[in-house]
């Protein structure tokens, strides 16, 4: 498929980097192409083209959202509305506040019966968004080696036939998949962020992931 990355971070470009190696075109967007913070990762990754936001958003067939929570809405403004219409969005964002943590805990500009994700789904009424990697660090979110087994991936989403091609993706990511239903679970998927976060802040452990026992 061809995959657009909105958003140039650490998150995106691991995430560039992970379609890349499985076989997708992926275009990495970003609000400035030339900002001199991309040159490393344009040297390593020169297939891997740096496109505006809506220039990307424009040529994907599938597009992953990974900017920081606090700027998603803006940068899908930026990318233009018309240009997610019809087309599956990976939402892997957090509605982190510019608060610092409160002991290990994240502060979020949501409530708990609300999330971010529902927040993009009502700007986008039209695009099939499917939240994930969300509730998981960028160092592990591409082929996870955990002692302890194959971590689940915990999404969510109102079409099933998006949820269906994620899970498709995590599986060649190295992930099992737990759908946890419509866009409101997301309220619940969210903060999980904030609980994988924690013995990062107070222990610097940032190499652990969820799983989903039965």
């Amino acid at each position: 498929m061809k995959i657009g990355i909105i958003g140039s971070g650490i998150v995106g470009q691991v995430l560039a980097n992970a379609f890349k190696s499985e076989g997708h075109e992926v275009v990495l967007g970003t609000r400035n192409p030339d900002k001199k913070e991309l040159g490393d990762f344009k040297s390593d990754h020169p297939s891997i083209p740096v496109y505006t936001f809506e220039k990307t958003a424009a040529t994907a067939e599938l597009i992953v959202l990974a900017t920081a929570g606090s700027g998603a809405e803006e940068a899908i403004r930026i990318a233009g509305l018309h240009n997610f219409v019809d087309k599956i969005v990976i939402d892997t964002t957090n509605p982190i506040h510019h608060h610092p943590p409160v002991n290990g805990v994240l502060q979020y500009f949501t409530d708990i019966n609300n999330s971010l994700m529902e927040r993009i789904q009502q700007l986008l009424p039209e695009a099939k968004l499917v939240k994930a990697f969300n509730s998981v660090g960028n160092a592990v979110m591409y082929r996870p080696s955990l002692i302890e087994g194959t971590p689940t991936m915990f999404i969510c989403g109102n079409d099933d036939e998006a949820k269906k091609t994620v899970t498709g993706i995590l599986t060649s990511f190295g992930w099992e998949t737990e759908d946890m239903g419509m866009v409101e679970s997301a309220r619940a998927i969210e903060p999980l962020c904030m609980l994988w976060c924690i013995p990062g802040f107070l222990r610097n452990s940032w190499s652990h992931a969820f799983r989903f026992l039965k």
